[in-house]
């Protein structure tokens, strides 16, 4: 079953995250220091320090849905930026991520544009 059918787009939170806070406190972060809209149905990730735990902010437009992610042993490749913004990510990113992969695999097939059927 796939719970974000409506995805708008992925976002990560590159800096780490305080992740005792609530619903209300991701959006708030998202709205203030990131300057995106919580509420347009983008999924917003975000990493505690030691890179082993993850929560998912996500609205579907009748609520609102936060995932929480622990890992066991090892840790997420999580990217990082100089300013800290908010950094958009494709589904295969997202999927790489949550298998443990660098977001940036270097021998992954590129996708082509076919120019004839």
């Amino acid at each position: 079953m796939n719970l974000f059918t409506d995805i708008k787009g992925i976002y990560i939170i590159p800096n780490a995250t305080d992740l005792r806070k609530g619903i209300d406190g991701y959006a708030a972060a998202i709205q203030t220091e990131h300057h995106l809209n919580p509420m347009d149905r983008s999924l917003y990730i975000f990493c505690n320090k030691a890179h082993n735990k993850i929560k998912c902010l996500y609205y579907d437009g009748t609520g609102w849905w936060l995932l929480y992610k622990r890992l066991e042993v090892g840790t997420f490749k999580w990217k990082k930026t100089e300013d800290g913004t908010a950094v958009q990510i494709s589904e295969q990113q997202y999927r790489w991520l949550l298998e443990g992969l660098k977001m940036d695999q270097k021998t992954a097939f590129r996708e082509i544009e076919r120019k004839f059927v």
